[in-house]
């Protein structure tokens, strides 16, 4: 005789795996930083081919002068049109990031990661905001293309601190689709500029949170478990 966990069990299941997740997060982020050198041609290039991690890519040319970048990809079981509805609703208010939102909640991100489509949140336009992080300078919508690309750029003039945070998607044959992940990055000379946006801290950073959120997406978007 099986027993329907209450509500009550399923939230305190579903917080124990969040809390796992952020820990297993929060080491992988300590050993990237640890071994960042050895780490980074691999961590850089992470599940992409070598043309699509030396292809030029629209949004490149808002970071003409990167310091740092990379270049992630997935293969998801499913056409374009199905993958792109995750990638337009991502966002602090919005429908999150699909990685480890407990450890964004901890630096107060204050991020619900959704695993539903969410209709309020299917369109953008260029010149819209994309929040990171409610205290944070959001990202701004540079390029949008339905079911083809988003770019989200910041840039402040005073600082020369530049990013982009890039999403391609490539239809491969009828059924599925290559997703790939672009970031470039520059800072100023000052030490502010080089610890918040130059590669020591943010690359390996940003791979753990990626990774993650790649892997998610393509959970998502792909075909529903069979279930016997």
């Amino acid at each position: 005789m099986t027993t329907t966990p209450t509500g009550h069990a399923l939230a305190l299941r579903r917080a124990a795996a969040r809390i796992g997740q952020a820990i297993a997060g929060a080491a992988l982020i300590g050993f990237h930083v640890a071994f960042t050198k050895p780490l980074r041609r691999w961590r850089t290039t992470w599940g992409a081919t070598a043309a699509e991690a030396a292809a030029t890519l629209p949004g490149d040319e808002l970071v003409p002068a990167a310091r740092w970048g990379y270049t992630h990809a997935v293969t998801i079981d499913a056409p374009p049109d199905q993958v792109w509805p995750w990638i337009v609703q991502l966002g602090q208010g919005r429908g999150g990031f699909y990685s480890y939102d407990g450890l964004e909640n901890l630096i107060g991100c204050r991020v619900h990661n959704t695993e539903t489509v969410l209709p309020d949140y299917q369109i953008l336009a260029v010149g819209d905001e994309v929040w990171l992080h409610p205290k944070a300078p959001p990202l701004t919508v540079a390029m949008v293309a339905a079911n083809s690309g988003l770019v989200l750029h910041g840039h402040d003039p005073q600082t020369a601190d530049a990013t982009i945070w890039a999403f391609h998607l490539h239809p491969v044959g009828d059924h599925q689709t290559r997703l790939v992940e672009r970031g470039r990055g520059s800072y100023g000379p000052g030490l502010a500029s080089r610890l918040a946006f130059g590669p020591t801290l943010m690359e390996p950073v940003s791979f753990v949170m990626s990774r993650k959120m790649l892997l998610t997406i393509r959970r998502l978007a792909g075909p529903a478990p069979e279930h016997s």
